[in-house]
């Protein structure tokens, strides 16, 4: 068995109800982890916890917050702390598409974009940072994308937001290593998600899915548990010498190492 030494380990994971973030939830819950997911919609949020929680018969904590505001941050790491008593993992995973030419960007989209990825990801790991240096250690992953290292035109503010948020986890990567904490970033090409239903409309994901594939060099979409995989290894005992690291998870579609 490939233990991963994740019993009894408490997880953030931002943005946890759907997707990507859902996908690590479950798979870190199943793993023995106890994990709590955030989300801005409460009913919806906290009925997802339950499905993961029954699941994996683990605890599965739901909280509501959105974490573009720097209170909802703090409520977020209060609650945790609250039940939990600590904070080994911190997965800022909460993100949406923003994707324009730059002339069509206005001040409110640069500012929406960078409070949501980058502002959201400052805050939680200051708040999250003091509590794991005070177990003597502890694990951030913060989730980017391949186009923070080589953009395309047309892909702001997006593509600036998440090079600085490369550029924050290598920073905090060199700064807390004397500390045991270890901080990566996973960026993120091509990947299934509910995003991609929403934006096929009224054609077939799937035919969205076969068109997008011909842009990855191994020629298909990747899928949310290639993501959740990679979350629980960078989590676990088994990456212990990784930190500072901007992993490309794209299927060879970026074109920078």
């Amino acid at each position: 068995m490939f233990d991963l030494g994740l019993k009894n380990k408490v997880v953030i994971i931002t943005g946890g109800s759907d997707g990507l973030g859902y996908a690590s939830a479950e798979l870190l819950a199943s793993e023995g982890a106890k994990v709590v997911i955030c989300g801005r919609r409460e009913d919806y949020l906290k009925e997802k916890a339950k499905i993961i929680s029954e699941k994996t018969k683990n605890d599965v904590l739901g909280i509501k917050a959105d974490v573009s505001r720097a209170e909802d941050c703090k409520s977020l790491v209060e609650q945790t702390i609250s039940k939990f008593k600590k904070v080994d993992i911190l997965v800022n995973n909460a993100g949406a598409s923003a994707a324009a030419l730059f002339e069509d960007v206005t001040d409110k989209n640069w500012e929406d974009d960078i409070n949501l990825k980058l502002m959201s990801t400052i805050r939680m790991c200051r708040l999250v940072i003091p509590h794991m240096k005070a177990s003597s250690g502890g694990v951030i992953i913060n989730a980017t994308i391949g186009g923070g290292k080589a953009p395309n035109a047309g892909s702001l503010p997006t593509t600036v937001t998440r090079a600085a948020g490369i550029n924050l986890t290598k920073s905090l990567a060199n700064q807390y290593a004397k500390d045991n904490i270890r901080v990566n970033t996973i960026c993120i090409g091509l990947i299934k998600s509910a995003q991609w239903d929403r934006r096929s409309g009224n054609g077939s994901v799937e035919d969205l899915y076969n068109e997008m594939s011909k842009k990855v060099p191994m020629g298909k979409v990747g899928e949310e548990i290639d993501y959740a995989n990679l979350v629980a290894f960078l989590s676990s005992h088994r990456s212990a010498y990784i930190t500072g690291t901007a992993i490309n998870l794209d299927g060879g579609l970026c074109p920078v190492v």
